[in-house]
């Protein structure tokens, strides 16, 4: 089961240099209570994933996300929360869905 965050209304508005379209921005409930129990939110790591931060990916996992932007690809991303619970984020080669969520939910 998924959370649609797209339309969620949040007080930051902060502006993020977004790389690719993200879609419609979704996150399971496992990847939310991760983040509550870390006192994070899913925009902290949308953000980074907009911005292709590196994250938990070796190099060679970085530039293949470079080059899946022009290429219209799979874009992945992996980052730690602040208590170290892995949440991956993955945007789809249509660019409709982009999806927080932890490892073993995939």
């Amino acid at each position: 089961m998924q959370a649609n965050l797209s339309s969620r209304n949040t007080a930051d508005t902060t502006h993020v240099l977004v790389r690719f379209p993200l879609g419609q921005i979704v996150a399971t409930h496992g990847a939310l209570e991760t983040l509550e129990g870390a006192g994070q939110l899913p925009r902290e790591f949308i953000s980074r994933h907009a911005r292709l931060e590196q994250g938990e990916l070796s190099d060679e996992d970085h530039r293949e996300n470079l080059f899946s932007v022009d290429k219209h690809l799979r874009i992945f991303t992996a980052y730690k929360t602040a208590k170290g619970v892995k949440l991956w984020v993955i945007s789809e080669a249509d660019r409709s869905t982009t999806t927080l969520l932890l490892p073993d939910e995939y």
